[in-house]
């Protein structure tokens, strides 16, 4: 099930290839598909997600304090790339 997620930092994340990056601007909306997890860090456990998006690129391990859900909302490409 793909949510419409709306990012709230800047990212570049790497859509294929480890060493390649795609920049995703703050407040940016994308639909992706959320696997969320717990990993495990020296400050303790933290929430993090890996997105699928729709267009198949994805990112990894993203903690949830960088993106909020925004189902109901229009998903504009537009300005994302």
């Amino acid at each position: 099930m793909y949510h419409t997620i709306k990012f709230a930092v800047d990212l570049e994340v790497s859509p294929r290839q480890p060493m390649e990056q795609l920049r995703i601007r703050k407040g940016a909306r994308l639909k992706a598909q959320v696997k969320p997890h717990v990993i495990e860090t020296a400050n303790g456990p933290i929430e993090v997600a890996d997105l699928f998006f729709a267009d198949g690129t994805s990112a990894r391990s993203l903690p949830f304090e960088l993106f909020l859900f925004v189902d109901n909302e229009v998903c504009d490409y537009s300005d994302t790339y």
